[in-house]
């Protein structure tokens, strides 16, 4: 059995780091580089499955969503999950099952099994995650060292999206199987290290005692995520069957029943995954439903435009990957002064100036162009929501938290998550349903069209963003921020 080393007991000074604990982070942010470019990888690489497999668009989106639906949909219940049985064997395991789904994924034949393997590795970035930023928490001191180690952690985070769009955009240029399979080495050999240096834990971090009542709330879990995917596949199924379709609103009605069982079950449990004390608070409602606007919009505009430029336009993979890189590269090349630039502006006016920047972003996409104008129309767009990013999105994860006690931090932090998530899950699904509702073998007139609605859906999401930015900069919120506002 591979020994496990205690948390560092003598790497608590301001100076250079152990060997180890040099390792250990390491393997936590390549986890977390690997579990953000998941998003993009399916990105550029939709219009060849859709070609390889067959699939209609309102299909192959859950390439997409269904990672998002495992990630959003089962954010709380993995948070029950890690306190239950311990960081580490769960942050462990589930980098064995990351990996395998992996290799399945790209041997998939069918949707079924696609999708499958899409939750499974949505689910596993939902438990590794949030846990990677508890063990930093404990294995690093407080202050510098700690602000050093989750600033590296944060840079990877930010540069996985990007780092996603180029190695898919390579990679898929000679097989979509080889951008989904590709994680499965790296994070097998994170798993090698993780065996060696992810530190044993002790009491609440380390699991519940063995004699205690293990309250799992499996019940809560399976209707939301299964409520979740009703809802994408009713969705789905609306452009090619319609409203008297029992498919289309027997799904749709079976996802508005879950939800209720969800509810019930909720008021019920011993532990209820979804704890509602910290939705009282105002910023944390803001700050959850800006970030979805934000993400929802922005994960849509990447959908249409992956769609304009391979399907319609006939660009290859990588070079729709070059082009989309001026929307995502921002965010990661300014990852390690976002927290310098919140202390200085304020979350408030970061938020609203980032959300007016995506949504004009949007609206210049709204007469889509044909043939595609890059240079002036679509990089003024993916530079004005690179730029949303930059300003906005730090300012919301911090401002989220900011107005909650130290107890509530953690099921807040779960909540906004979960809503980030869900954003990308029903914004992509009716985004691939307004493109499909139109003939696009009609030529390009229909093709623009379809574009033009399913991008009219992303600029009003981005404009919904907007006014909840604006709300921010009320005197009443602008006070509160204050009082709450980091310190350098």
């Amino acid at each position: 059995m591979t020994r496990t080393l205690p948390p560092p007991a003598a790497d608590t000074g301001e100076g250079r780091w152990s060997l180890r604990l040099w390792g250990l982070l390491i393997v936590l942010a390549g986890n977390m580089l690997i579990d953000a470019l998941e998003v993009s990888v399916a990105v550029v690489a939709l219009p060849s499955i859709a070609t390889d497999l067959a699939l209609p668009l309102t299909e192959v989106q859950w390439a997409m969503t269904g990672f998002a639906v495992g990630f959003g949909g089962l954010m709380l219940f993995g948070a029950r999950v890690v306190s239950l049985l311990g960081r580490r064997r769960v942050y462990l395991a589930a980098l064995c099952c990351f990996a395998a789904a992996s290799v399945l994924s790209a041997l998939a034949q069918e949707p079924g099994l696609l999708l499958a393997t899409r939750l499974v590795k949505g689910f596993c970035a939902a438990l590794t995650a949030p846990t990677g930023l508890a063990i930093i928490s404990t294995a690093f001191p407080e202050g510098r060292a700690r602000t050093r180690a989750l600033s590296v952690y944060a840079l990877f985070g930010a540069g996985g999206f990007t780092a996603g769009l180029l190695l898919s955009g390579w990679l898929t240029t000679y097989t979509w199987r080889l951008a989904f399979t590709f994680p499965a080495p790296v994070v097998l050999l994170l798993f090698a290290f993780g065996l060696r240096l992810i530190p044993a834990q002790d009491g609440a971090a380390g699991g519940a005692p063995a004699t205690a009542t293990r309250h799992y709330d499996i019940a809560g879990a399976v209707t939301f995520a299964g409520a979740l995917l009703a809802l994408v596949n009713g969705i789905a199924a609306l452009p090619g069957r319609g409203w008297d379709d029992l498919r289309a609103t027997g799904s749709l009605a079976v996802a508005v029943v879950l939800l209720g069982v969800f509810w019930a079950v909720e008021r019920t449990a011993a532990e209820p995954l979804l704890r509602t004390r910290p939705l009282h608070s105002r910023a944390l409602r803001r700050s959850a439903l800006g970030a979805a606007c934000l993400n929802g919009s922005y994960l849509g505009l990447l959908f249409v435009l992956t769609h304009q430029m391979q399907t319609v336009a006939g660009w290859s993979p990588l070079k729709t990957a070059l082009a989309l890189v001026p929307a995502a590269a921002p965010p990661a090349l300014t990852a390690l002064a976002s927290g310098r630039l919140v202390a200085r502006f304020g979350a408030p006016r970061l938020i609203a100036a980032g959300a007016a920047c995506a949504f004009a972003g949007y609206l210049l996409q709204l007469r889509p162009s044909w043939p595609l104008d890059y240079p002036g129309r679509l990089l003024p767009t993916l530079l004005l929501v690179g730029a949303g990013f930059v300003l906005s999105f730090a300012a919301l994860n911090m401002q989220a938290t900011c107005e909650l006690e130290p107890a509530d931090r953690g099921a807040g932090s779960g909540l906004y998550q979960t809503a980030v998530q869900l954003a990308a899950v029903v914004v992509v699904a009716v985004v691939a349903a307004l493109l499909a509702a139109s003939d696009t073998g009609a030529g390009p007139a229909a093709a623009i069209g379809a574009c033009r609605a399913a991008l009219t859906l992303v600029a009003a999401l981005g404009g919904l963003g907007l006014l909840v930015g604006l709300t921010g900069l009320t005197p009443a919120a602008a006070t509160r921020a204050a009082r709450s506002a980091p310190r350098t």
